[in-house]
């Protein structure tokens, strides 16, 4: 994140437009012309200097790669068979949408709103994280490999990606220095946010457009080319819109945060900057207005709408104190070094630890002359005290004293925002602190001389050591429960016809969702894993649905916490609820399921003798359903 203002000193490239030269001292005056040693730093584009970048950016993007299958590692040993990282119904639905995507895909059916999951009254697939996006791209590789593939490519190359362009970006318009735009990228996609938000949140970790996002932002303040800047910006934020609406949120906030510091340390030069800035706005705005109008009404005032998130806010909070610990998937972590600092081990977008803390305060007051630098440091600052939540919490027990985000919880979307998530900023901004400090330490080494040199490399030296305890650690890995093959051969399509429902006995939101991706939601499932409104009268967010009374009496039966006796009022409720969800079968695993032969004994009683079919106990129950 760089400050949109002109006291990053700029040169004309060949093209006529500004390119940012942020060498420039906070003191030092605007200057019409460029001068030379920018124009040696950053040679104007040519054939020459393009075939330059390209090996060290190919040995770059090889690097992170290597990176991010470290990271992933265990997944990869068996896709299908194994669940990576440490939430793995987070993991399933978005198994699910990559499924459903590319049925949507294949299909020709609506992107933002289907009944194949929480059967018949469907969910809202814009709050809930629809990736519309990656759906479209990876349809190809869900179609022949399955949802489970195609997720833990996504994943994987999410971390590469984001780091990649991190790194184009810092390389090309901020640093003149590769290796300090390699770190810079390096921290914002491999620090415990990204990797922590690996565990199941590939919506977060999809951030390899924010860098160019925040670009073309500060471009627009610079002026220039405003009308084709706005439309290029309106592209960019189109695609992050289906990708994740929630990362572009957090990335505006980051636009706001630093047009504040920016207001703070040169007003008269931001308000003068206004004028371009929200002109080519106003451009990207009527663009993205155009192509975002249906998904934002559903999002807002569609079918199964929801408002705000379940539960306290501060439920998934940080801490002051999580700030300087470190994460479970840092090298200096373990499994109990951020046990009740931070909200589970998906959120947790702070745990830096205490080195990466002093090299950003020392960063920070080193390079306090500079504008970019002054901008940076009120971003970190706003960031993380939101991340804190409503009231300020040093250990690991929340006080009743009032912190800032209390002052906008009740605001529309902000209600919405997991509260952890306002550190991902915090870390963008700290990349970019590292990457500017990496590139001011390169630039001492090479105009001192001698044992000038000294100094400026015990300083790089340092700063290394201070960011390796948070390097990641691979994510874990474990078993999951498999799909029966009736599911994945496709014998299900000889019994349920498309669009009707299969019913997986117990009834449980996340077997259904497996079953459903590993049919590639050819059929409908009851219940799922998603968030939706309390009822039709009360949009208030809420996890899941409430189960029919027929799925309550088998999980109840599958535990153990009822006999096998059934009524006559169970058996008409139990064929009520099969027509409530449409269902054409009733399936119960032949191995596997918790309390199988009660829970068989039950179905059988309920809906008639079943068949055995492939690998499951099938109820042919459309004589009661049509």
């Amino acid at each position: 994140m760089t400050a949109p203002g002109p006291d990053i000193r700029t040169r004309t490239a060949t093209d006529g437009e500004p390119v940012i030269d942020a060498t420039a001292d906070a003191e030092a005056p605007e200057r019409s012309a460029p001068s030379a040693g920018a124009e040696e730093r950053h040679p104007a584009p040519a054939a020459g200097p393009a075939r330059r970048h390209l090996r060290p950016d190919l040995l770059v993007a090889a690097v992170y790669l290597t990176g991010a299958l470290w990271v992933t590692a265990r997944g990869w040993l068996d896709h299908s068979g194994r669940l990576l990282g440490s939430r793995p119904n987070d993991q399933g639905f978005n198994e699910w949408m990559l499924a459903y995507g590319a049925h949507a895909v294949s299909h020709l059916e609506n992107p933002f709103f289907t009944t194949l999951q929480n059967a018949p009254t469907g969910i809202n697939l814009m709050t809930n994280v629809g990736m519309q996006l990656p759906g479209l791209v990876l349809s190809p590789f869900t179609l022949l490999f399955g949802a489970s593939f195609s997720y833990l490519l996504f994943i994987t190359l999410n971390l590469a990606g984001t780091a990649y362009a991190w790194y184009h970006v810092l390389s090309r318009h901020l640093v003149s220095s590769r290796a300090a735009a390699f770190v810079g990228g390096l921290f914002c996609a491999f620090a415990p946010a990204l990797v922590s938000h690996s565990n199941g949140h590939p919506h977060i970790t999809a951030q390899w457009l924010v860098p160019f996002i925040l670009w073309r932002v500060v471009r627009l303040a610079r002026g220039g080319h405003v009308v084709r800047d706005g439309l290029v910006l309106g592209g960019l934020v189109v695609a992050q819109f289906f990708v994740s609406l929630e990362i572009l949120f957090l990335a505006a906030l980051g636009c706001l945060m630093m047009v504040v510091g920016y207001l703070i340390f040169r007003p008269r030069e931001a308000l003068r900057r206004a004028r371009p800035l929200l002109g080519g706005l106003a451009i990207t705005g009527v663009l993205v207005g155009a192509a975002a109008a249906y998904p934002l009404w559903m999002q807002f005032a569609g079918p199964q709408h929801r408002v705000g998130h379940p539960g306290n806010p501060d439920v998934y909070a940080l801490t002051v104190g999580s700030f300087v610990r470190y994460a479970t998937e840092s090298i200096a972590g373990s499994p109990t070094s951020a046990l009740r600092w931070g909200p589970n081990t998906t959120e947790q977008s702070s745990f830096y630890g205490w080195s990466v803390v002093v090299l950003a305060l020392a960063a920070c007051w080193w390079l306090r002359r500079e504008i970019v630098v002054r901008v940076l440091a009120v971003v970190i600052a706003i960031s993380a005290v939101f991340s804190i939540g409503t009231t300020w919490t040093w250990g690991t027990r929340r006080t009743d004293v009032p912190a800032p985000f209390a002052l906008v919880t009740d605001l529309p979307v902000f209600d919405s925002v997991v509260v952890s998530r306002f550190a991902l900023i915090t870390t963008a901004a700290l990349g970019v602190l590292f990457a500017v400090a990496g590139d001011r330490l390169a630039r001492s080494r090479a105009t001192e001389a001698g044992e000038g040199r000294l100094v400026p490399r015990l300083a790089a030296v340092a700063a290394l050591a201070a960011l390796l305890p948070i390097l990641p650690t691979p994510l874990e890995a474990r078993g999951r429960v498999p799909v029966p093959d009736f599911v994945t051969s496709g014998t299900w399509r000889d019994h349920v016809a498309p669009g009707r429902t299969l019913v997986p006995v117990p009834v449980s939101g996340m077997t259904s969702l497996y079953w459903s991706s590993a049919a590639l939601a050819g059929f409908a499932v009851p219940e799922g894993y998603f968030l939706g409104p309390v009822s039709a009268t009360d949009a208030t967010g809420r996890w899941g649905v409430e189960p029919q009374p027929t799925a309550k009496l088998l999980t109840a039966v599958s535990r153990g916490e009822r006999d096998t006796m059934v009524g006559p009022a169970d058996i008409a409720q139990a064929r009520s609820d099969v027509r409530y969800w449409k269902a054409d079968a009733v399936a119960l695993p032949d191995r596997g399921a918790r309390g199988h032969d009660n829970l068989k004994i039950v179905l059988d009683a309920l809906y008639g003798p079943g068949q055995r079919v492939d690998d499951v106990w099938l109820w042919d129950v459309r004589s009661f359903t049509r």
